[in-house]
Protein backbone atom coordinates (compact mmCIF):
# COMPACT_ATOMS: atom_id res chain seq x y z
CA UNK A 1 0.00 0.00 0.00
CA UNK A 2 1.13 3.17 -0.82
CA UNK A 3 1.41 6.02 2.26
CA UNK A 4 1.22 9.60 1.77
CA UNK A 5 3.22 12.00 3.39
CA UNK A 6 1.39 14.79 5.14
CA UNK A 7 3.38 17.86 3.58
CA UNK A 8 4.27 20.96 4.59
CA UNK A 9 1.22 22.45 3.06
CA UNK A 10 -1.08 19.96 4.67
CA UNK A 11 0.32 20.58 8.56
CA UNK A 12 -0.03 24.75 7.91
CA UNK A 13 -3.46 23.83 7.01
CA UNK A 14 -3.54 21.59 9.91
CA UNK A 15 -2.64 24.42 12.32
CA UNK A 16 -4.87 27.25 10.63
CA UNK A 17 -7.69 25.16 10.99
CA UNK A 18 -6.56 24.32 15.13
CA UNK A 19 -6.46 28.18 15.53
CA UNK A 20 -9.47 28.80 13.52
CA UNK A 21 -11.30 26.26 15.83
CA UNK A 22 -10.16 28.55 18.93
CA UNK A 23 -10.56 31.78 17.97
CA UNK A 24 -14.05 30.84 16.95
CA UNK A 25 -14.95 29.23 20.68
CA UNK A 26 -12.62 31.53 22.65
CA UNK A 27 -15.72 33.77 23.59
CA UNK A 28 -17.43 30.79 24.68
CA UNK A 29 -17.29 30.43 28.54
CA UNK A 30 -18.56 27.28 29.31
CA UNK A 31 -19.51 24.14 27.06
CA UNK A 32 -21.81 21.36 28.83
CA UNK A 33 -22.46 18.20 26.98
CA UNK A 34 -26.26 16.61 27.24
CA UNK A 35 -25.19 12.44 26.84
CA UNK A 36 -27.14 9.23 27.47
CA UNK A 37 -26.57 6.05 26.72
CA UNK A 38 -29.91 4.87 25.84
CA UNK A 39 -32.16 6.57 23.00
CA UNK A 40 -35.50 7.65 24.07
CA UNK A 41 -34.71 8.63 27.28
CA UNK A 42 -35.82 12.48 26.34
CA UNK A 43 -31.97 13.86 26.17
CA UNK A 44 -32.84 16.61 23.52
CA UNK A 45 -35.78 17.75 25.14
CA UNK A 46 -33.33 18.20 28.62
CA UNK A 47 -30.59 20.06 26.14
CA UNK A 48 -33.74 22.33 24.66
CA UNK A 49 -35.26 22.65 28.00
CA UNK A 50 -31.70 23.63 29.64
CA UNK A 51 -30.86 25.81 27.03
CA UNK A 52 -34.44 27.94 27.22
CA UNK A 53 -33.83 27.93 31.05
CA UNK A 54 -30.32 29.32 30.45
CA UNK A 55 -31.70 32.29 28.32
CA UNK A 56 -34.31 32.70 30.59
CA UNK A 57 -32.24 33.53 33.46
CA UNK A 58 -30.50 36.09 31.48
CA UNK A 59 -27.38 34.43 30.02
CA UNK A 60 -25.99 34.37 26.35
CA UNK A 61 -26.73 30.73 24.68
CA UNK A 62 -26.20 28.22 21.87
CA UNK A 63 -27.74 25.40 21.41
CA UNK A 64 -25.81 22.98 18.80
CA UNK A 65 -27.49 19.74 18.05
CA UNK A 66 -24.62 16.94 16.42
CA UNK A 67 -27.16 14.22 16.61
CA UNK A 68 -25.83 13.75 12.72
CA UNK A 69 -29.08 10.65 12.04
CA UNK A 70 -31.13 12.30 14.24
CA UNK A 71 -31.76 15.35 14.39
CA UNK A 72 -34.63 16.78 16.69
CA UNK A 73 -33.65 20.46 17.82
CA UNK A 74 -35.39 22.27 15.07
CA UNK A 75 -38.92 20.57 15.71
CA UNK A 76 -38.52 21.10 19.27
CA UNK A 77 -38.32 24.88 18.69
CA UNK A 78 -40.07 25.20 16.08
CA UNK A 79 -37.34 25.93 13.49
CA UNK A 80 -38.06 22.96 11.21
CA UNK A 81 -38.53 25.76 7.93
CA UNK A 82 -35.31 27.78 9.56
CA UNK A 83 -32.12 28.01 7.01
CA UNK A 84 -28.77 29.30 8.45
CA UNK A 85 -27.45 32.10 6.03
CA UNK A 86 -24.06 32.99 5.79
CA UNK A 87 -20.81 33.66 3.51
CA UNK A 88 -17.62 31.66 3.59
CA UNK A 89 -16.07 30.32 6.11
CA UNK A 90 -19.51 31.55 8.04
CA UNK A 91 -22.57 30.34 8.65
CA UNK A 92 -24.86 32.21 11.14
CA UNK A 93 -27.18 30.09 13.22
CA UNK A 94 -30.71 30.51 14.06
CA UNK A 95 -32.21 32.38 16.62
CA UNK A 96 -34.82 31.50 19.00
CA UNK A 97 -35.57 34.28 21.00
CA UNK A 98 -33.02 37.31 21.93
CA UNK A 99 -30.38 35.15 23.73
CA UNK A 100 -30.25 31.88 22.21
CA UNK A 101 -28.45 30.36 19.25
CA UNK A 102 -29.00 27.44 17.76
CA UNK A 103 -27.25 25.41 15.05
CA UNK A 104 -28.29 21.86 13.80
CA UNK A 105 -27.88 19.62 11.21
CA UNK A 106 -31.50 19.52 10.58
CA UNK A 107 -31.49 22.81 9.48
CA UNK A 108 -29.41 21.90 5.83
CA UNK A 109 -31.67 18.66 5.48
CA UNK A 110 -34.05 19.03 2.43
CA UNK A 111 -36.69 17.50 4.29
CA UNK A 112 -37.63 15.66 7.91
CA UNK A 113 -37.81 12.29 5.39
CA UNK A 114 -34.21 12.91 4.23
CA UNK A 115 -31.64 10.71 5.94
CA UNK A 116 -28.35 11.58 6.42
CA UNK A 117 -25.61 8.81 5.47
CA UNK A 118 -22.49 9.06 6.30
CA UNK A 119 -19.56 8.11 8.09
CA UNK A 120 -17.12 8.66 10.93
CA UNK A 121 -14.46 10.84 9.07
CA UNK A 122 -17.55 12.57 7.56
CA UNK A 123 -19.35 12.95 11.16
CA UNK A 124 -16.35 14.67 12.14
CA UNK A 125 -15.68 17.04 9.30
CA UNK A 126 -19.67 18.01 10.12
CA UNK A 127 -19.27 18.55 13.74
CA UNK A 128 -15.64 20.26 13.13
CA UNK A 129 -17.62 22.84 10.49
CA UNK A 130 -20.34 23.55 13.14
CA UNK A 131 -17.55 24.52 15.57
CA UNK A 132 -15.38 26.45 13.56
CA UNK A 133 -17.59 28.15 11.20
CA UNK A 134 -21.10 28.64 13.28
CA UNK A 135 -20.98 32.65 14.35
CA UNK A 136 -21.45 31.92 17.96
CA UNK A 137 -20.07 34.98 19.21
CA UNK A 138 -20.09 36.48 22.59
CA UNK A 139 -21.75 33.16 25.16
CA UNK A 140 -22.37 32.31 28.08
CA UNK A 141 -23.05 28.88 27.43
CA UNK A 142 -22.99 26.55 24.71
CA UNK A 143 -25.18 23.70 25.23
CA UNK A 144 -24.28 20.50 23.21
CA UNK A 145 -27.19 17.90 22.48
CA UNK A 146 -25.25 14.74 21.70
CA UNK A 147 -27.20 11.17 19.78
CA UNK A 148 -27.00 8.27 22.20
CA UNK A 149 -24.31 6.05 22.72
CA UNK A 150 -20.87 6.84 23.08
CA UNK A 151 -19.80 7.06 18.81
CA UNK A 152 -18.41 9.06 16.64
CA UNK A 153 -20.43 12.14 17.07
CA UNK A 154 -19.96 12.54 20.89
CA UNK A 155 -16.13 11.81 20.80
CA UNK A 156 -15.61 14.19 18.04
CA UNK A 157 -17.19 17.37 20.33
CA UNK A 158 -14.95 16.32 23.16
CA UNK A 159 -11.91 16.46 21.25
CA UNK A 160 -12.55 19.60 19.03
CA UNK A 161 -14.02 21.51 22.54
CA UNK A 162 -11.30 20.64 23.90
CA UNK A 163 -11.47 21.24 28.35
CA UNK A 164 -15.20 21.02 28.15
CA UNK A 165 -17.07 22.03 31.54
CA UNK A 166 -18.54 18.56 31.34
CA UNK A 167 -21.85 16.48 30.81
CA UNK A 168 -24.93 16.84 32.00
CA UNK A 169 -26.45 12.52 31.58
CA UNK A 170 -29.97 11.98 31.25
CA UNK A 171 -31.47 8.82 31.63
CA UNK A 172 -34.74 7.08 32.47
CA UNK A 173 -35.39 4.85 36.20
CA UNK A 174 -36.01 1.32 34.43
CA UNK A 175 -32.99 -0.88 34.33
CA UNK A 176 -32.53 -1.77 30.44
CA UNK A 177 -31.89 1.94 30.25
CA UNK A 178 -29.52 2.51 33.28
CA UNK A 179 -27.09 -0.56 31.82
CA UNK A 180 -26.42 1.56 28.89
CA UNK A 181 -25.78 5.07 30.87
CA UNK A 182 -23.54 3.34 33.31
CA UNK A 183 -21.56 2.93 29.80
CA UNK A 184 -22.36 6.44 29.20
CA UNK A 185 -20.85 7.36 32.61
CA UNK A 186 -17.52 5.42 32.02
CA UNK A 187 -16.88 6.91 28.31
CA UNK A 188 -16.81 10.32 30.21
CA UNK A 189 -14.51 8.58 32.62
CA UNK A 190 -12.20 7.74 30.32
CA UNK A 191 -12.05 10.96 28.10
CA UNK A 192 -11.78 12.87 31.60
CA UNK A 193 -14.58 14.65 30.95
CA UNK A 194 -16.48 15.71 33.99
CA UNK A 195 -20.11 14.26 34.62
CA UNK A 196 -21.67 17.31 36.17
CA UNK A 197 -24.82 15.42 37.58
CA UNK A 198 -27.97 12.81 36.09
CA UNK A 199 -31.16 13.56 35.47
CA UNK A 200 -33.21 10.65 35.69
CA UNK A 201 -36.29 11.80 33.58
CA UNK A 202 -39.20 10.22 33.58
CA UNK A 203 -39.95 9.60 36.47
CA UNK A 204 -43.29 8.95 37.88
CA UNK A 205 -46.71 10.84 36.17
CA UNK A 206 -48.16 13.84 36.99
CA UNK A 207 -52.08 13.76 36.61
CA UNK A 208 -54.04 16.18 34.37
CA UNK A 209 -56.98 16.54 36.95
CA UNK A 210 -55.47 16.29 40.06
CA UNK A 211 -52.12 17.30 39.67
CA UNK A 212 -51.11 14.70 41.60
CA UNK A 213 -47.58 12.74 40.96
CA UNK A 214 -47.56 9.22 40.84
CA UNK A 215 -44.42 7.06 40.20
CA UNK A 216 -44.88 4.79 37.42
CA UNK A 217 -41.59 2.83 37.31
CA UNK A 218 -40.02 1.12 39.74
CA UNK A 219 -36.71 1.46 41.42
CA UNK A 220 -34.36 4.03 42.37
CA UNK A 221 -31.84 3.51 39.35
CA UNK A 222 -30.42 7.20 38.78
CA UNK A 223 -30.18 8.38 42.02
CA UNK A 224 -28.11 4.74 42.56
CA UNK A 225 -26.26 5.28 39.57
CA UNK A 226 -24.76 8.86 40.93
CA UNK A 227 -24.15 7.30 44.10
CA UNK A 228 -21.94 4.29 42.84
CA UNK A 229 -19.84 7.14 40.29
CA UNK A 230 -19.81 9.64 42.79
CA UNK A 231 -21.45 12.34 40.82
CA UNK A 232 -24.21 14.92 41.62
CA UNK A 233 -27.95 13.73 41.02
CA UNK A 234 -29.74 16.80 39.91
CA UNK A 235 -33.56 15.30 39.97
CA UNK A 236 -35.89 13.20 39.04
CA UNK A 237 -38.26 14.99 36.14
CA UNK A 238 -42.08 13.45 36.07
CA UNK A 239 -43.82 12.95 32.81
CA UNK A 240 -46.69 15.87 31.94
CA UNK A 241 -49.23 14.37 29.40
CA UNK A 242 -48.78 17.96 28.29
CA UNK A 243 -45.54 17.72 27.40
CA UNK A 244 -46.52 15.56 24.13
CA UNK A 245 -48.18 18.72 22.56
CA UNK A 246 -45.90 20.69 23.60
CA UNK A 247 -42.97 19.34 21.83
CA UNK A 248 -44.80 18.92 19.00
CA UNK A 249 -45.79 22.23 18.26
CA UNK A 250 -42.25 23.18 19.53
CA UNK A 251 -42.35 25.12 22.63
CA UNK A 252 -40.10 24.60 24.91
CA UNK A 253 -42.20 22.94 28.17
CA UNK A 254 -40.04 24.91 30.77
CA UNK A 255 -41.13 28.45 29.10
CA UNK A 256 -44.60 28.01 27.91
CA UNK A 257 -45.54 25.87 31.32
CA UNK A 258 -43.47 27.40 33.62
CA UNK A 259 -45.69 26.60 37.03
CA UNK A 260 -46.13 23.10 36.36
CA UNK A 261 -44.67 20.54 38.77
CA UNK A 262 -42.58 18.91 35.77
CA UNK A 263 -41.42 22.34 34.45
CA UNK A 264 -40.56 23.18 38.62
CA UNK A 265 -38.79 20.26 38.86
CA UNK A 266 -36.99 20.49 35.70
CA UNK A 267 -35.93 24.35 37.07
CA UNK A 268 -34.49 22.40 39.95
CA UNK A 269 -32.65 20.05 38.36
CA UNK A 270 -30.56 23.21 36.76
CA UNK A 271 -30.41 25.57 39.38
CA UNK A 272 -27.00 23.73 40.53
CA UNK A 273 -25.52 24.00 36.92
CA UNK A 274 -25.70 27.73 37.39
CA UNK A 275 -24.33 27.66 40.32
CA UNK A 276 -21.55 25.59 39.97
CA UNK A 277 -20.54 27.66 37.32
CA UNK A 278 -20.86 30.87 39.64
CA UNK A 279 -18.45 29.10 41.84
CA UNK A 280 -16.24 27.34 39.85
CA UNK A 281 -13.27 29.49 38.62
CA UNK A 282 -10.98 26.71 36.77
CA UNK A 283 -14.18 26.22 34.10
CA UNK A 284 -12.45 29.65 32.77
CA UNK A 285 -10.95 28.23 29.18
CA UNK A 286 -7.53 28.36 28.17
CA UNK A 287 -8.12 27.90 24.16
CA UNK A 288 -4.24 28.33 23.74
CA UNK A 289 -3.56 25.51 25.04
CA UNK A 290 -2.80 21.80 23.08
CA UNK A 291 -1.41 18.60 24.09
CA UNK A 292 1.19 16.63 21.51
CA UNK A 293 2.21 12.94 21.87
CA UNK A 294 5.36 11.38 20.02
CA UNK A 295 6.33 7.87 19.93
CA UNK A 296 9.68 7.37 21.47
CA UNK A 297 12.33 4.79 21.33
CA UNK A 298 15.59 5.49 23.73
CA UNK A 299 14.69 9.24 24.18
CA UNK A 300 13.76 10.05 20.88
CA UNK A 301 10.92 9.62 18.18
CA UNK A 302 10.27 6.24 17.25
CA UNK A 303 9.80 5.32 13.65
CA UNK A 304 8.03 2.22 14.61
CA UNK A 305 5.33 3.83 15.65
CA UNK A 306 2.80 0.79 16.48
CA UNK A 307 4.89 -0.97 18.60
CA UNK A 308 7.12 1.82 20.47
CA UNK A 309 7.55 1.37 24.34
CA UNK A 310 6.75 4.55 25.20
CA UNK A 311 5.00 8.20 24.75
CA UNK A 312 6.25 11.77 25.42
CA UNK A 313 3.17 13.67 26.22
CA UNK A 314 3.88 17.55 26.10
CA UNK A 315 1.81 20.23 27.22
CA UNK A 316 2.16 23.28 24.96
CA UNK A 317 1.27 26.98 24.90
CA UNK A 318 0.52 27.89 21.13
CA UNK A 319 0.48 32.07 21.32
CA UNK A 320 3.62 31.46 23.62
CA UNK A 321 5.00 28.88 21.60
CA UNK A 322 6.62 27.35 24.68
CA UNK A 323 6.28 23.70 26.21
CA UNK A 324 4.36 23.80 29.76
CA UNK A 325 4.74 20.16 30.66
CA UNK A 326 6.21 16.49 29.66
CA UNK A 327 5.61 13.29 30.85
CA UNK A 328 6.59 9.89 29.63
CA UNK A 329 4.05 7.82 29.46
CA UNK A 330 3.16 4.05 28.77
CA UNK A 331 1.20 2.83 26.35
CA UNK A 332 -1.63 0.16 26.62
CA UNK A 333 -0.78 -3.41 24.66
CA UNK A 334 -0.78 -2.74 21.07
CA UNK A 335 -3.98 -3.94 19.59
CA UNK A 336 -5.80 -2.11 16.30
CA UNK A 337 -7.61 0.96 17.43
CA UNK A 338 -6.14 0.93 21.06
CA UNK A 339 -3.76 3.62 21.04
CA UNK A 340 -6.08 6.02 19.19
CA UNK A 341 -8.92 5.42 21.65
CA UNK A 342 -5.97 6.06 24.12
CA UNK A 343 -4.43 9.27 22.82
CA UNK A 344 -7.48 10.72 22.60
CA UNK A 345 -8.59 10.06 26.19
CA UNK A 346 -5.95 11.86 27.42
CA UNK A 347 -6.87 14.64 25.34
CA UNK A 348 -4.39 14.05 22.77
CA UNK A 349 -4.44 16.98 20.38
CA UNK A 350 -1.90 16.41 18.17
CA UNK A 351 0.03 13.13 17.10
CA UNK A 352 3.32 13.31 16.01
CA UNK A 353 5.15 10.36 14.23
CA UNK A 354 7.65 9.37 11.93
CA UNK A 355 5.61 6.83 10.01
CA UNK A 356 2.08 5.78 10.46
CA UNK A 357 -0.44 3.47 7.82
CA UNK A 358 -3.34 4.76 6.20
CA UNK A 359 -5.79 3.01 8.74
CA UNK A 360 -4.61 4.22 11.49
CA UNK A 361 -4.26 8.17 10.53
CA UNK A 362 -8.34 7.14 9.79
CA UNK A 363 -8.70 5.95 13.25
CA UNK A 364 -7.35 9.29 14.99
CA UNK A 365 -9.02 11.40 12.45
CA UNK A 366 -11.94 9.86 13.85
CA UNK A 367 -11.15 10.29 17.49
CA UNK A 368 -10.83 13.94 16.74
CA UNK A 369 -6.66 13.67 16.64
CA UNK A 370 -4.57 15.37 14.11
CA UNK A 371 -1.72 13.16 12.91
CA UNK A 372 1.87 14.69 11.55
CA UNK A 373 4.08 12.18 9.72
CA UNK A 374 7.33 12.03 8.30
CA UNK A 375 9.07 13.65 11.54
CA UNK A 376 12.85 13.52 12.22
CA UNK A 377 14.29 11.00 15.10
CA UNK A 378 14.92 13.84 17.21
CA UNK A 379 14.04 14.75 21.01
CA UNK A 380 10.52 15.52 21.81
CA UNK A 381 11.42 18.59 23.02
CA UNK A 382 13.89 19.57 19.42
CA UNK A 383 10.41 18.38 17.90
CA UNK A 384 7.68 20.62 19.50
CA UNK A 385 9.70 23.59 19.66
CA UNK A 386 10.41 22.99 15.72
CA UNK A 387 6.42 22.80 15.30
CA UNK A 388 5.81 25.61 17.32
CA UNK A 389 8.48 27.74 15.37
CA UNK A 390 7.01 26.45 11.95
CA UNK A 391 10.24 24.78 11.14
CA UNK A 392 9.51 21.54 11.66
CA UNK A 393 9.99 19.25 7.97
CA UNK A 394 7.81 15.89 7.41
CA UNK A 395 9.76 14.25 4.94
CA UNK A 396 8.45 10.50 3.67
CA UNK A 397 6.05 8.42 5.67
CA UNK A 398 8.06 5.61 6.56
CA UNK A 399 5.61 3.01 7.86
CA UNK A 400 7.34 0.20 8.54
CA UNK A 401 5.64 -1.40 11.95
Amino acid sequence: MLHMPINEEQRIQMQAEQEQIRQNIRHIKHHILVLSGKGGVGKSSIAVNLAVWLSMQGKEVGLLDVDIHGPSVPKLLNLEDSKPKGGRDIIEPILFGDRLKVMSVGFLIQNEDSALICRGPMKHNIIKQFVSEVSWGDLDYLIVDCPPGTGDEPLSIVQLLGQADGAVVVTTPQQLAITDVRKCMTFCNQLNLPILGIIENMHGFVCPHCNQRTDIFEGDGGRQMAKDFNVPFLGSIPIDPNMVPAADLGKPFIYYSSQSLTAQALSSAFEPLLQSNKNNGNIEKEQNKMRIAIPLTEGRLSQHFGHCRQFAVVDVDSDSKSIRNKELLDPPVHEPGVLPKWLSGIQVNLVIAGGMGQRAQQLFEQSGVSVLVGAPSESPEEIVEAYLNGTLVAGENVCDH
